[in-house]
């Protein structure tokens, strides 16, 4: 790669750093292995600059990496999974998106890391990243028949966890 290549992707990386980390831990839940996921998802992006940077909407592409490197993490066994102590001391961690109460939003990333990863993926492209049904397809590379199918079962799971009337589980009504 160029350097001026090298130094597009850098400032690029640099400056969405904080929203990849944000979706990959709505996907994981946990953000040591958000981390991993980003970490697998900038190098990937940096073997395909040239493609990615080609793209009509880069952050589109680069939102694909993300959720296909979350999902290729998932698809592996556990004995495959490097775990390292620590945490990464040299990237900050982006503050959430101001809205509700800290408990709601630790109830609701609970609920959501125990839908299956597909699932979880749908909602959190559709919902969190307010991401069409067509482009939540694109990202995971199926129909839209698919993705509609994926919603609809994350979030009969996620009633099922929260029961018939999640505000009042959650002591909101």
């Amino acid at each position: 790669m160029r350097a001026a290549e090298e130094r597009r992707y850098t400032e690029y990386v640099t400056e969405r750093l904080p929203v990849l980390r944000r979706t990959a831990l709505l996907l994981c839940g946990d953000r040591h292995r958000a981390d991993d996921v980003v970490q697998a998802a900038i190098t990937r992006l940096y073997l395909h600059w040239n493609r990615a940077s080609a793209a009509r909407n880069m952050d589109a592409y680069v939102r694909t990496i993300v959720v296909r490197a979350f999902l290729n993490e998932q698809r592996r066994g556990w004995f495959q999974r490097v775990s390292l102590v620590g945490g990464p001391g040299e990237t900050p961690v982006p503050p959430a998106p101001s809205g509700p109460d800290v408990e709601l939003r630790s109830v609701v990333d609970a609920a959501l890391a125990r839908v299956p990863p597909r699932q979880r993926a749908a909602l959190v492209l559709r919902f969190l990243c307010d991401l069409s049904v067509a482009e939540v397809a694109e990202h995971l590379g199926c129909s839209v028949g698919n993705v509609k199918s994926l919603t609809t079962h994350g979030l009969r799971a996620l009633r099922r966890q929260f029961g018939e009337h999640p505000m009042t589980t959650l002591g909101m009504e």
